[in-house]
């Protein structure tokens, strides 16, 4: 299936195929989150706070890849699940830093197991070397990205 009026192949076009990779990793997170009553976005928040305890809700937000507005409606939900905690007030400026409860961890570590075993399906037909190049690989697009003096 290629574009010849655009000049694009769309079976060799890497941005087409990350897109499509991204789609279809998505949609198996989604299955796998689903039954545990979890969003992507809802699992990507409770992975970042394990990993950066203390986060704001910016910072988490763009750790999610959501708006602001988006990630303050999930923390009021995990808020009241449980799952997460602010303080009262803030401690420094304006800047409610966020914690995973004892019951957010639990729900975490199910969910973690879960995304884990879709990501090892995803590379399951790489070797440990490809796997290792692909992820070196895949930053570096980032970074090339993300740095347009490189």
């Amino acid at each position: 299936m290629s574009q010849v009026a655009s000049g694009i192949d769309l079976e060799t076009s890497l941005g087409y195929i990350l897109k499509e990779a991204s789609s279809a990793l998505r949609t198996s997170m989604e299955e796998v989150l689903r039954p545990l009553g979890m969003s992507i976005t809802h699992y990507s928040c409770l992975e970042l706070l394990a990993q950066r305890p203390g986060l704001s809700n910016s910072e988490l937000a763009r750790g999610a890849f959501v708006t602001r507005q988006s990630m303050n409606v999930l923390l009021q939900s995990l808020e009241r699940d449980g799952l997460v905690m602010r303080p009262q007030q803030p401690t420094v400026g304006r800047v409610l830093p966020t914690e995973l409860t004892a019951d957010g961890r639990r729900q975490l570590a199910v969910a973690s197991a879960a995304v884990r075993g879709v990501e090892d399906r995803m590379k399951s037909g790489l070797s440990d070397q490809e796997r290792s190049s692909l992820g070196a690989m895949l930053a570096c697009c980032v970074s090339s990205l993300r740095d347009p003096e490189r």
